[in-house]
């Protein structure tokens, strides 16, 4: 009788260019295994979004393991306590998985490690980036902070090496351990169901990422103006796929790469991805803590305000008078995205109009975002708000309105604001102004030359 090896899957959920899949599978019997841990991450669990996903990649790619004679175990609990017991249970001496980073993960691999105390071995792959984080090192021989430097170095070691190919067949062990069903794990809302238009706009599963990789190849030359413009559709929309691990970056790279120089916008992305990465794994506090220390001190409005509240409940819905960052807002309900322009401008607006903590918005965008990424996340919030060891300056104050009509989003807006649906150009980017609000859209919350003083008293304090 051989003994099975256990797969444990996380932010993995694919076949192809699996790394632990190939060396799991090439010693016998395999058990896949995805454990639902929210004790882990604590206040990091997934938020409602990203479970809605989950639930649906995990059901695709159980198919996909049904396909080729295995299945996907599931389990709920401790991630450490569940796999050295199942090791122990069916005397497993190993289990393979790819890569973690996240602290909570990296606890997590620690503490296995602790129980599993030698009778069976992790035995971890990477894949989940281009290059493992740590990898690339300024010439003082410490990791980059900066983020140009970063993608010059690691652009220099690409193409990434050629993906492994999908596993057609998996070796069952003699018996399959128990498991919970999928749907037991209310991972999709019900009362009420705030996720019911999600399925118009994507498809999880491995299946659906290589679906939207090739509808996104031919547009690829297009990205570095239509990133900008969210009126388009000319970006990947990608970025949960990638989350999920249901396409590696390394298959993204290598079939975008091939369309020539004029890529190079987009697979800097890619790279942006690589390098917040880099960036927790250094400052693992940085998902709640500003980087700059004089920003620790920053006087933001304080959330327990009533009126402070109702300002963060008015962006959170998509009410804030302001079309562009209403669109957006209310886009990430409806859909769980949100285009790459609108999401700079939301967020400024909330940080630096509103002058609210950029943490409550990063919270918001956790629970909301289907790829709500700890790194990714964290990163993009502290470059928005200044406080970030690479990002942008707290007095670059970005003017929603005039962006909105300098990238054309007007189609966009008459979109997700149904209000403004009759308001034609260049009107609608700022209604109120221009005399052509319709009484059922509201009035802006404050206005932006009020919001701009307002910001720079606030730096000032602590310049």
């Amino acid at each position: 009788m051989t003994k099975p090896t256990i797969l444990w899957f996380r932010r993995d959920l694919r076949l192809a260019d699996q790394a632990a899949i190939a060396a799991a599978a090439s010693q016998g019997p395999v058990i896949p295994i995805y454990i639902l841990d929210d004790e882990t991450p604590k206040h990091r669990k997934m938020g409602g979004a990203s479970r809605w996903w989950l639930h649906h990649s995990l059901k695709s790619l159980d198919k996909d393991l049904r396909a080729n004679g295995s299945r996907m175990i599931f389990r709920r609990g401790k991630a450490a306590d569940i796999l050295a017991e199942l090791a122990s249970e069916h005397g497993a001496k190993e289990i393979h998985a790819l890569h973690h980073y996240e602290p909570w993960w990296l606890n997590a691999e620690k503490d296995l490690r602790t129980k599993l105390d030698g009778n069976a071995e992790l035995v971890l792959h990477h894949g989940n980036y281009l290059l493992p984080p740590g990898t690339l090192k300024t010439g003082g021989g410490s990791p980059y902070k900066i983020y140009t430097p970063f993608w010059k170095s690691l652009r220099e070691r690409m193409p990434p090496a050629p993906a492994i190919a999908p596993r057609k067949a998996f070796d069952a062990p003699d018996a399959w351990p128990k498991s919970d069903h999928l749907d037991d794990w209310n991972l999709l809302p019900t009362k009420p169901d705030w996720a019911k238009g999600f399925a118009d706009h994507w498809t999880p599963g491995e299946e659906g990422a290589l679906d939207g990789l090739k509808a996104f190849v031919d547009k690829a030359v297009q990205y570095d103006e239509g990133r900008n413009l969210p009126s388009e559709q000319l970006v990947s929309r990608l970025s949960p796929h990638l989350h999920f691990g249901e396409i590696s970056p390394a298959t993204i790279w290598n079939r975008i790469a091939g369309q020539g120089a004029k890529v190079e916008t987009y697979l800097k992305e890619i790279v942006w991805r690589d390098y917040a990465q880099n960036v927790i794994q250094q400052f693992p506090q940085y998902g709640g803590e500003s980087y700059r220390e004089k920003f620790r001190a920053f006087p933001w409005r304080d959330m327990a305000d009533p009126r402070v509240r109702k300002d963060y409940d008015a962006w959170c819905h998509g009410q804030t008078g302001y079309p562009i960052v209403d669109a957006g807002m209310r886009e990430l309900w409806a859909t769980g995205w949100m285009h790459n322009r609108v999401r700079m401008i939301a967020a400024s607006f909330l940080i630096k109009h509103l002058l609210i903590d950029w943490r409550e918005g990063e919270k918001w965008f956790w629970d909301t975002l289907l790829d709500a990424d700890f790194a990714s996340n964290s990163v993009n919030w502290q470059w928005t708000s200044g406080t970030g060891v690479d990002s942008n300056m707290f007095v670059r104050i970005m003017a929603p309105l005039s962006q909105s009509e300098k990238f054309n989003a007007g189609d966009y807006i008459r979109k997700w604001v149904p209000e403004l649906a009759d308001v034609s150009d260049p009107y609608i980017h700022d209604p109120e102004e221009s005399g052509a609000k319709p009484p059922s859209y509201r009035s802006k919350i404050i206005a932006h030359k009020d919001a701009r003083v307002r910001a720079l008293d606030a730096y000032a304090q602590v310049k």
